[in-house]
């Protein structure tokens, strides 16, 4: 039996710094999209305002535009990794820990009917990992720290529940991962299971904010 939950992370949780991973590889390669979407444009400008060849040219013009948009997606990105750089899993005897900057909150194990791996291939030799959190009751699809993680999808048994907790993480720290877990509480892992591609899938962000919209009414 699993002891007492408690209000905040045991001293000796397992901490995996999924967002620092991610910054580490993420940040250097936004700053090369950015870079070479930099130079795109200042070239492509040339082109398309005929300093080239003394004419404007539409090819250019489409081209600079095509650098526009590959800087912007530097930027997004750079972005995205920066803001989510101190995002780490922490897991103990009460559960699995979200925590960010800001906010923190538990999944508890005894909420769960079980806890498993997916992975999907993305690209060439490359894969992409979640865990899978299957909780015995309703849960709060609203939640301010986990409501980007909730999924609702086929079961993955006939006795488990459609709607579930996602939660991705670099490939690197998968066997880290699937060890914490498994630590405390290996009567409820139910194993690796491969999906098709994308299956990551995105939060339902129409419908919380239709939600919380709701609430407020």
């Amino acid at each position: 039996m699993l002891p007492p939950h408690t209000p905040t992370p045991s001293p000796n949780a397992v901490v995996i710094r999924t967002g620092r991973r991610g910054a580490m590889t993420g940040l250097p390669c936004s700053v090369v999209l950015i870079a070479i979407g930099a130079v795109g444009v200042f070239g492509t400008a040339l082109v398309a305002t005929g300093n080239q060849k003394g004419e404007s040219s539409i090819a250019g013009y489409a081209g600079m535009v095509f650098m526009l948009a590959f800087c912007a997606l530097g930027v997004f990105l750079f972005i995205g990794h920066w803001a989510n750089r101190h995002n780490r899993i922490l897991v103990d005897h009460t559960g699995l820990w979200v925590a960010g900057k800001k906010a923190q909150n538990v999944i508890p194990w005894q909420t769960l009917a079980g806890v498993g791996l997916f992975w999907s291939k993305l690209g060439q030799g490359s894969k992409v990992y979640s865990l899978e959190l299957f909780p015995v009751g309703p849960i709060d699809r609203d939640d301010p720290v986990l409501w980007t993680l909730v999924r609702d999808e086929e079961p993955l048994h006939p006795d488990m529940p459609g709607l579930r907790y996602r939660l991705p993480f670099p490939a690197a720290q998968q066997q880290q991962v699937v060890s914490a877990v498994r630590q405390y509480v290996p009567h409820i892992w139910l194993g690796e299971s491969e999906r098709a591609q994308g299956h990551i899938g995105r939060p339902d962000v129409k419908g919380h904010r239709e939600r919380t919209r709701g609430r407020t009414h």
